[in-house]
């Protein structure tokens, strides 16, 4: 049996199918799987090892240039592709009307959520099979039920396992102890202040743990130097490919980030990871990890750094009981 998976952003969106793929590899490991995700996301699906063929959209960068031959040639081509894929189901883990366009595409019965269950209720409408699954579940379960459902098995809900391992590199720092700062993030909201930032590194430092930080546009990297300025044990890492990056994070002993995909990339690799949550609420899409957790500013507040160290080394202490206990 052949499935392509259609689930094409936003970056945490797209991690939080993996567990779903773990799944249906261990129930059904006769199948084998295709993704379709934004291009910019194309590294972070070849992490997991059971996706074949990733197929890349750029629906955000067409819709800004409709009048553009080339996006138009684009579209084409992805649509020759998916149809070549010959696939005997398509799965929308999105629920949206722009996914379930995509997997139309294929020309193969679709699979989604049903009417109630879905993000946007009339992307149901293009599908052949329709399921319910709970909205107020969070956004991993609710993607696992669904594989389980389309796929014909029941997910052990009690594990959770993404499949996924660091790319390989990101050895610069062997030897030290590390924690990766994720400040950058796309709401100015959601951004934790410099400052906090700046004593989470000094804390760090104190602690014997190297601060590493990295930017990906011009506003982040006001805010990395920043950090790197006021405590100049921090290593800064230049701007570089999503792969290199995701591959640094995987060898790091700990992560702290943002409202970011890249927390939930920490958090899918089991990493120690706390995330701090300032405008949004982490209860459905918030990253979930063997040994994850997510600090929420309550109304008015803050989170303060030497709350989010704390519990960092809570976090590295409970991974320490738990490795030792499986050597035994």
């Amino acid at each position: 049996m052949k499935v392509l998976i259609v689930k094409t952003s936003s970056m945490g969106d797209v991690i939080h199918t993996f567990p779903a793929v773990e799944d249906a590899r261990r129930n059904r490991p006769e199948i084998s799987f295709d993704w379709c995700v934004e291009e910019a996301f194309a590294g972070i699906v070849a992490l997991h090892p059971a996706i074949d063929t990733i197929h890349t959209v750029a629906i955000r960068r067409w819709r800004k240039n409709l009048l553009d031959r080339e996006a138009w040639r684009e579209a084409a081509g992805l649509r020759r592709a998916l149809r070549a894929g010959r696939y005997d189901l398509v799965i929308d883990a999105q629920g949206l009307l722009k996914s379930a366009l995509v997997a139309k595409q294929a020309a193969a019965p679709i699979a989604g959520f049903d009417r109630s269950s879905a993000r946007e209720p009339k992307a149901a409408l293009f599908y052949d099979r329709r399921y319910p699954v709970p909205r107020e579940l969070h956004a991993i379960e609710r993607t696992r039920r669904l594989f389980g459902l389309a796929l014909g098995y029941e997910p052990d809900l009690s594990v959770l396992e993404s499949g996924i391992q660091p790319p390989a590199g990101g050895s610069t720092f062997v030897g030290e102890k590390t924690a990766f700062l994720l400040h950058g993030t796309s709401r100015e909201d959601k951004k934790w202040p410099v400052g906090d930032w700046i004593e989470t590194a000094r804390l760090l430092v104190e602690k014997g743990v190297t601060p590493v930080t990295t930017w990906s546009n011009q506003a982040e990297k006001v805010v990395a130097e920043a950090i790197a300025k006021a405590v100049p044990r921090t290593e800064l890492v230049p701007k570089s490919p999503l792969a290199e990056i995701a591959a640094v994070i995987g060898r790091s002993t700990l992560v702290l980030g943002a409202d970011t995909g890249l927390t939930h990339l920490a958090s899918a690799f089991g990493l120690p990871t706390v995330a701090v949550f300032l405008a949004t609420e982490p209860g459905l899409t918030g990253p979930r990890g063997p040994f994850s957790s997510t600090l929420m500013a309550p109304p008015g507040g803050r989170v303060a750094p030497a709350e989010v160290v704390a519990e960092a080394e809570r976090l590295m202490e409970r991974q320490m009981v738990d490795q030792a206990a499986s050597k035994r």
